[in-house]
């Protein structure tokens, strides 16, 4: 019996021996053999779609401003992506018509998509009816546009600026899905968030306690307003990275339209 007992200890130690041995062959085994690859890993790294994205944004701040007889469009000429400046002379601004013009900043395929929408729509309208499309209709025009992209819609911040019917001077401002309204005062992209508080301080009520209505003109003549759209920007420009090397600025008044440019910071 105790022969029996001995028997099955032994037998036990041999197969744990045996068993260990084993256990080390395959270990070593796997160390030699190259690592597997994840189903996701391939010889470019992780696949694209994860972390790709239809859109981008690169930068600039548009600002219109509205008077009794006038209007002024200016945004800034960077283009950035990121950390890196792809241009430093890219106009934002777009002129539909002799008394409307468009100033839009986010990402500029889509910007440039919109505007070639919006001028093919102008001259059917053009050919239609025999005369250029006033820029109340306008604004309802590009509201339309990006409300039917909803789904899919165009990254692109829109200040729209001119004259209506009676020669005074107007100013829509949109999100990116169409919703807009008629301001005397408006600011768009990067920057906005530096130049609509000096905005503020300088066109609404002296007492902060007090909210204005909100006027579709402002009391500045044109040469003030051109000289605080200057002076905005200059400051923006000193903390907005997407903001910079230059501005042009666009009146459009009943003599015509004319544009002028400002040097900025360029670092």
């Amino acid at each position: 019996m105790h022969e029996n007992i001995a028997n099955i200890e032994n037998s036990k130690r041999a197969k744990k021996k045996e068993h260990a041995n084993q256990s080390r062959e395959n270990r070593n085994m796997a160390m030699m053999m190259p690592p597997r690859l994840n189903p996701t890993d391939s010889a470019s790294g992780p696949k694209q779609h994860q972390t790709w994205s239809p859109y981008d944004n690169n930068g600039g701040t548009c600002v219109a401003i509205a008077g009794a007889d006038y209007c002024v469009i200016a945004a800034d000429t960077r283009m950035s992506t990121g950390f890196s400046i792809l241009t430093r002379d890219h106009s934002k601004i777009f002129v539909i018509s002799e008394t409307c013009a468009l100033a839009s900043s986010g990402f500029q395929a889509d910007i440039s998509a919109l505007q070639k929408n919006l001028d093919a729509r102008h001259q059917t309208y053009q050919h239609q009816h025999g005369k250029q499309m006033s820029c109340p209709a306008m604004a309802q025009l590009l509201s339309n546009t990006l409300y039917y992209k909803r789904f899919f819609p165009y990254y692109a911040f829109n200040v729209l600026g001119g004259l209506d019917d009676q020669g005074k001077g107007c100013v829509y401002s949109y999100d990116a899905v169409g919703s807009y309204e008629r301001v005397g005062y408006a600011a768009q992209g990067s920057g906005m968030q530096l130049i609509m508080p000096v905005l503020d301080n300088q066109l609404k009520s002296a007492s902060p306690l007090v909210l204005p209505k909100r006027e579709t003109a402002t009391p500045l003549t044109e040469a003030e307003a051109v000289d605080l759209v200057k002076d905005t920007f200059a400051s923006a420009a000193e903390r907005d990275i997407y903001t910079g090397d230059g501005v042009e600025i666009v009146t459009i008044n009943a003599r015509g339209i004319q544009k002028q440019y400002m040097e900025l910071k360029k670092d």
